[in-house]
Formats: structure tokens, sequence, C-alpha cells
């Protein structure tokens, strides 16, 4: 074992990636050194309750092709949410990553999966890579991540080139990676996807980096990136970003940029219907990503099969929509107020953690029709003596990997991530 190291230390290494500029975060270290550290069993028990919550979520998409109703009566899409989603033909996966913590009886609890545009893989991986030389007596669960995306992102291609009736298809040569430009928060994961993308490993793509407003179509209605070609699209934008912005909050000033992007999104989801494209995510994870998803499991359950009601009884705690429960008999110890696209912060309101007043005024000011209420349950402290929010990456329903967060209460921007590893 190397000696340890100090955070200085580590910082001038995660510069030295090319990946990951910013170590801290407002002042404060965005990185534990000392890692999370699972026996085999529980990681297995890990990978094994987000595969299963997959499995769920798979089972509520067919549910919704046979009954296609349940898009208006129950979600509420928009139109242009509507389009995506009837656009997908139920193709919603790619990569995915399901939030899971222990629970103080030992239960396995699902607060969420990100279907849609789940990140930290830079963080994950490399992290990980950095400081396993200081515990070479474990296993580094990350160490593949990159090939599987590979693999994942090609069969993709494959099977929309079948589905084109092309016999023995190709490997994608141009990939773009659309994602929003103006905001910083995840060019680390756009900029390690472009490398593991160009590497000899990916047979060396062309990876294309724009937003939604670059896309076009050239002479031959070949989807085009900044006038180039491209074989299939990384869509790290999200599909409520894509549609039309809604409000959560009566209180919440109007975006300054409602409007859905509807020259672009007819644009690819044409394409991508033709199978002129391949796009991953598919679009089909504006419901999935939908927090009403969750609430469909509860308040639908019978529609599920035996195995899956099981499954939803044992790893999605309680959820219902907040239009199908009576607000003032929700009490703020035991449940979790969260919007129907939101994540972190200001649309995810976690009743113990919060004064009553500001339950009350919570309650008061959400708009009922975008929002769902959840069960809490009581996590048991890691070793760290922190809340572990363990992220399980999904690619092509399989576990690949984790990305662990810490915190003193529900997991935000301020929590600290921290390397992964599994006794060998």
């Amino acid at each position: 074992m190397k000696k340890p190291l100090d955070y200085s230390e580590f910082a001038k290494m995660l510069y030295g990636t090319g990946i990951i500029s910013d170590p801290w975060i407002g002042g404060a270290e965005r990185f534990g050194l000392h890692p999370v550290i699972l026996s085999m069993t529980q990681a297995d028990r890990l990978y094994t309750a987000a595969e299963r919550v997959c499995l769920i979520y798979d089972e509520l998409t067919q549910i919704l092709l046979r009954f296609p109703g349940y898009i208006d009566d129950f979600f509420g899409l928009t139109p242009w949410q509507k389009a995506m989603w009837l656009t997908s033909e139920g193709r919603w996966h790619g990569i995915a990553r399901v939030d899971l913590f222990v629970c103080a009886d030992g239960s396995i609890r699902a607060c969420e999966m990100n279907s849609d545009t789940p990140s930290g893989e830079a963080e994950a991986v490399l992290i990980n890579r950095l400081l396993h030389p200081h515990h070479l007596k474990s296993i580094d669960p990350n160490v593949e991540i990159d090939e599987y995306f590979r693999q994942m992102l090609f069969a993709s291609h494959h099977a929309r080139l079948k589905r084109a009736g092309v016999a023995k298809p190709s490997d994608p040569k141009n990939i773009a990676i659309i994602y929003p430009t103006d905001m910083p928060e995840d060019l680390s994961m756009i900029a390690i996807y472009k490398k593991w993308l160009e590497s000899a490993g990916a047979g060396g793509c062309n990876v294309i980096l724009g937003s939604p407003y670059n896309l076009g179509l050239d002479d031959q209605k070949r989807v085009t990136v900044l006038s180039e070609p491209v074989d299939l699209i990384i869509r790290h934008y999200k599909t409520d970003w894509w549609g039309e912005r809604e409000l959560v909050w009566s209180n919440q000033p109007l975006f300054p940029d409602p409007d859905p992007l509807a020259m672009e999104l007819s644009t690819i989801l044409q394409a991508e219907q033709e199978a002129r494209v391949t796009v991953v995510n598919p679009f089909g994870s504006v419901v999935t990503q939908n927090k009403k998803s969750m609430a469909f499991m509860w308040e639908h359950q019978d529609l599920f099969t035996d195995q899956s009601k099981k499954w939803i009884r044992e790893y999605i705690p309680e959820t219902r929509r907040l239009t199908a429960v009576n607000p003032d008999e929700l009490k703020r110890e035991e449940w979790v107020l969260k919007s129907d696209f939101g994540c972190e912060g200001d649309t995810v309101v976690c009743g113990p953690f919060v004064r009553p007043g500001d339950w009350s005024l919570a309650l008061r000011l959400s708009l009922p029709d975008h929002w769902i209420v959840q069960r809490f349950f009581e996590v048991a402290p890691s070793t760290h003596r922190m809340l572990a929010n363990f992220g399980v990456y999904l690619i092509g329903g399989s576990a690949a990997g984790f990305y662990t967060r810490l915190s003193s209460g529900p997991t935000d921007y301020s929590s600290i991530t921290v390397p992964t590893f599994v006794a060998g």
C-alpha cells in the first residue's frame, strides 16, 4: 500500500487527467480520499437491486404500450413529450444510474433512477483509478465502464440498422454528443465520453460536440451536427428541456425560454423514427425519467407481474401523485416531496430535514400536477458516519459500476464523492 495522499496531491492528479478541473466547489473539497469498501455480498446485493429496478421500469414501458391512455390520464405529458414517447416505440434505455440506499433495517431502497441523462461517470471512473493503487487488496468495480459503454452504443446502432433492413450492420464512425453547451456542470463527463470513443478500442470514432441548435440535415437527409453527418447521437440534453418547459411552483418566475425546441426536435425524432440515426438514450426516457413512473408502480400495481409486484414493494418506497392524496394528511416526518422531472435542490423537499413551516409552504406553493410524494426511509450511516448514496450504473440493463456520494442529509450538490471498491 502506498503512503496516504493529502488533498493537494490528489488535486494535482485530477488536473493531470485533463478531464476533471474542479477538485473544489465553493471552496470545499468535492472528493473524499477514504473509500467505501463493500464486501462481495454487499456489492452483489446492490447490483441485483439496481438490475431489478431496471426490469420494473422496462415492464412499465410495456404496460404503457398496451394501455396508451395512461400517457394522458396518468402522466399528463405535454404534446412534445408525448411525441418523444410515441416516436420511441418504447425504447428508453442505454445507460442509467439507480440511486440506492441501505436502510437501518438492512433493506435496500431506490429513491430514483436517472434514465435520461445520467452523470457522474468521469468522477466515478477517475477517482477509483487514481486511488486504487493505495488499496490494491480490493477490486475496482468501475474499471470496465468505458468498454461496456462502447459495446452498448455499438449494439444500439446495430439494432437500429437491422430495423432499417441492413443485414450486416457496420459500426458507427461519426458520433455526436448533444448537450447544453452553455452549462459547465457535466463537461467532465462529455470529455471522458469523447476520450473513450476516440480511443483505439472504440475503432477511433470521430466525435463531434454540439447542442440541439447545431442539428441539421444534409442533401441526403442524413442528420448533421455542425454540418458533419453523424451515425449516432449521445443525447445528454434532458427530455423535459427539449419539450415545453413547465413551472412546478406557483410563485416560480417564468422560464426565459419556455418554448419547445420544435424544429430541432422534429429533425431528430423523424430521423430516429425512420432509422436514419441512432439516439442514446432514446427519447422514451421521457416517461421513465418522470417520477410519476414510481407513483404508477404503486397506484397501478395490479398491472405488473407478480415478480415485479414483489420487487416494487421491496425496492421502491411507497410513491403517490400529489393529486392522489390529501396534502393535509401528509405528515412531514414521513414523506418526501419531489417534482416530476426534478433532481436535487429546490425540486426535492425531504420532510424530516426541513422545518414544519417550510414543509407547509412547499405543499401550498407546489403545482400538484407536477409532484409526487414518496415515503421517507431511514438510511443506515456508512463507515464514514455519513449517509451513503450508492449510484449503480446500468449499461444495457446490466450493473457496471458505482458512483458513491456521502452527505449528512439528502444528496445534493454539496455531497462528497468517494471511491468505491469491493473487498478482494
